[in-house]
């Protein structure tokens, strides 16, 4: 890695920082517009659509290009801290959040409101993942579908509070998941270009 680089990388923003103001008001009231328009087939749907494209990019990488950081520009909805992941971290933090939205889902649908708080600095991923990262996330994918289908009326919860979106019910946490994956799509090409801006291929 160059000085350039190595010093860029320092200056990160610290996990869990959040977005800048106006970025996070318009996040809000896209997640907002979006959510209301949904229904928990289109969800399912959405998530599912996400799951295989995401495998689709992830596979098109080598294990070494899979477990390399990249460097890349901030997607907007995407904290600073977050720019400086490999393939394989963007997945473990996409099964780690995945994990946490099935059993708050779980918890809301039995009338409980989870005791644990939401936190964006919680959920970054191992810098380690490799690619057996792949199958687990595909895992957590499973268990959330496997959660939803078991409560009747995902409107009819409780709520417990998104750091960004604030209190959610549980078709909301839901629907979060695929609005979530998109996201990191979008940064798994990011990843996966600048790889391939280095020599490395790629199918992105």
């Amino acid at each position: 890695m160059s000085d350039v680089k190595t010093e860029t990388v320092m200056k990160l923003a610290a996990p869990g920082a959040g977005l800048p103001w106006v970025e996070l008001q318009v996040a809000r009231l896209i997640f907002a517009w979006q959510f209301r328009r949904s229904s928990r087939e289109s969800a399912s749907a959405l998530l599912k659509a996400e799951m295989a494209e995401i495998r689709r990019l992830a596979t098109s990488c080598d294990k070494i290009d899979g477990s390399r950081r990249v460097l890349i520009r901030r997607i907007p909805g995407m904290e600073d801290s977050s720019r400086y992941w490999s393939v394989f971290m963007t997945l473990d933090h996409l099964r780690i959040v995945n994990g946490f939205l099935a059993e708050t889902i779980a918890l809301l649908g039995r009338g409980e409101i989870p005791g644990r708080v939401a936190s964006t600095a919680a959920v970054k991923p191992d810098p380690g993942a490799d690619a057996t990262v792949l199958a687990s996330l595909e895992d957590a994918c499973g268990d959330l579908a496997r959660t939803v289908s078991g409560i009747t009326d995902l409107r009819a919860t409780g709520r417990h509070a998104h750091p960004w979106f604030g209190p959610l019910d549980a078709a909301a946490w839901h629907f979060l998941a695929g609005f979530h994956m998109r996201l990191h799509r979008g940064q798994i090409r990011a990843i996966l270009h600048g790889l391939a801006e280095d020599g490395k291929p790629s199918a992105a």
